[in-house]
């Protein structure tokens, strides 16, 4: 018997918007996946211990605040440090396109920017997150 994916929505660091990130959340529970919407203004270690309790597939960073490169790279780190990098991150926000490969470099493995659709972040998670088997 297999069971849903599960996602942590997190928005990290002093970023108040967090109307896209309840979008994002809403549309992967819509899909049938587990979500955890962590509130606004977590801190990277607070989201990893998170993903860690609630047995994660992946983490979902939403940024906004122009802090996607500390942000993202302390996650990872924490992933890193925690024996946990097989949690899957991803995120979105206003991220300019200059700093896509570095992100990716750092092991994010997708950066949603403005103006991709919630179906099309269903679909990646989908084939890109692994379905656990339990």
């Amino acid at each position: 018997m297999s069971s849903r994916v599960r996602v942590v929505v997190a928005k990290p660091g002093l970023d108040g918007h967090d109307r896209g990130a309840k979008v994002v959340a809403r549309a992967l529970r819509d899909a049938g996946m587990e979500v955890i919407y962590t509130g606004l203004h977590q801190t990277p270690e607070q989201i990893v211990e998170t993903a860690i309790q609630e047995d994660a597939d992946a983490v979902g960073l939403s940024v906004l605040s122009g802090a996607h490169m500390t942000l993202f790279r302390r996650v990872i780190e924490l992933l890193d440090e925690r024996d946990a990098r097989d949690i899957v991150v991803f995120g979105g926000g206003i991220i300019p396109d200059a700093d896509l490969p570095e992100l990716t470099q750092l092991g994010v493995a997708k950066i949603f920017t403005p103006g991709a659709t919630t179906q099309s972040i269903v679909e990646w998670v989908r084939e890109n997150v692994a379905q656990p088997v339990s």
